[in-house]
C-alpha cells in the first residue's frame, strides 16, 4: 500500500465556495496529470518542498511566500495561499492518521506544486503530496562538495531576469546534471560559482560560512533562491552572540572559511568536509546543535 497523501488543489488561484476547502485528497495509484499539462512538455511551473517534523511543517509561511515570488517571477497567477495552507496541514494530517507518526527518527515532507495548467486551458493546476523523507543523518555529519561553474555573471538576476534566476521553477535538469557530475568526481554535492567567481548556492541548498567569528551567506540579489533553512540558520548564530550577513562572496573568500556549510529545508545542515579536495574541520558538537535546533522549529 502507498504510504503517501496526495492532494489535488482544486482551486489554486481562487476563494472556493463555502464548504469547499479547495482541495480534495486523491487517490496517490491513479492518474493525475495530463500529458499535455505544461509541467510535463515544458517544466513550466514552480514547486517548494517543506520538511516535516513531529507533525510541523517547518517554515510553512517562508516557504508560501516564496511559492509567491516564484509564480510571480513565471507570471503565474498569484496562487491561493490560504488554500495551500490548510491543505498542506490536511495532507500532514492525512498521513499520520494512516500510516501513524513512525519511529522518532522518521522526517517527512510536504511538496507543493503548482504549474501554468495543460496548454490552452488557461487554468492553472496544482497537487501536494506528503511521504516519508530521506535519510539525512550521515550527511548532517559531513560532506565533500565540488565547485561548478554556473556559466552565468552573479549580477545575471539584475541583467537578464528572463533566465528566472532565484525561481524555484520545476525545470531541474540542470541541479540534477551537477549533483550527477559531482558524484562522478566522487563527491556528494556542488557549489555553483558565478562566471566572475563569485560563490552561489547548491542545486538544491544555500552555503553558509564561518570566518573569524562572522557568520555569511551569498546576496541573494544574484539570483540565488531565499533560503528559508538559511535564515534559521542566522537565527541559531545571532542567539549565541555571532554577527551574521548577506555579502558578496568570492569563490576565494568561502575556501578560506573556517567552516562552511550547505544548508536546506530536507537536509537541515550539512558540514562540508572538502571543497575541491581540501580538507576543513567539522565541529560535531556545534553541528549537532544547530540541527538539533533546526529540526525543533515548529514555525
Amino acid at each position: 500500500m502507498t504510504r503517501a497523501t496526495l492532494l489535488t488543489i482544486t482551486s489554486p488561484t481562487g476563494t472556493p465556495e463555502a464548504g469547499d476547502p479547495g482541495f480534495v485528497v486523491a487517490d496517490f495509484d491513479a492518474p493525475q496529470v495530463r500529458i499535455t499539462d505544461l509541467a510535463v512538455t515544458r517544466g513550466d511551473g514552480v514547486f517548494e518542498t517543506i520538511a516535516v517534523i513531529n507533525g510541523h511543517p517547518q517554515a510553512l509561511e517562508p516557504h508560501l511566500a516564496r511559492l509567491a515570488h516564484s509564480a510571480e517571477l513565471l507570471d503565474l497567477p498569484k496562487p491561493a495561499l490560504d488554500v495551500w495552507r490548510e491543505a498542506v496541514r490536511a495532507g500532514v494530517a492525512d498521513y499520520l492518521t494512516r500510516n501513524g507518526a513512525g519511529p522518532a527518527e522518521d522526517e517527512l515532507f510536504a511538496k507543493l506544486i503548482y504549474t501554468r495548467g495543460v496548454e490552452g486551458a488557461g487554468a492553472p493546476s496544482g497537487w501536494l503530496f506528503v511521504d516519508l523523507g530521506e535519510d539525512f543523518r550521515q550527511a548532517r555529519l559531513g560532506i565533500k562538495v565540488v565547485v561548478l561553474d554556473r556559466g552565468l555573471r552573479h549580477d545575471v538576476a539584475e541583467t537578464s531576469p528572463w533566465l528566472l534566476a532565484g525561481a524555484k521553477t520545476l525545470s531541474y535538469a540542470v541541479n540534477r546534471a551537477a549533483q550527477r557530475e559531482a558524484a562522478r568526481r566522487g563527491a556528494d554535492d556542488v557549489l555553483f560559482v558565478s562566471s566572475d567567481g563569485y560563490a552561489l548556492e547548491g542545486p538544491t541548498s544555500n552555503v553558509v560560512t564561518l570566518t573569524d567569528g562572522v557568520v555569511r551567506t551569498p546576496n541573494t540579489d544574484q539570483g540565488i533562491l531565499a533560503g528559508t533553512t538559511q535564515a534559521a540558520v542566522f537565527d541559531f548564530f545571532e542567539s549565541r552572540g555571532l554577527r551574521t550577513e548577506f555579502a558578496p562572496l568570492t569563490l576565494d573568500e568561502v575556501v578560506s572559511a573556517d567552516a562552511i556549510w550547505l544548508v536546506s529545508s530536507v537536509r537541515q545542515a550539512a558540514p562540508v568536509t572538502h571543497l575541491d579536495g581540501r580538507e576543513y574541520p567539522v565541529d560535531a558538537a556545534l553541528t549537532a546543535e544547530l540541527n538539533a535546533y533546526l529540526l525543533a522549529r515548529t514555525e
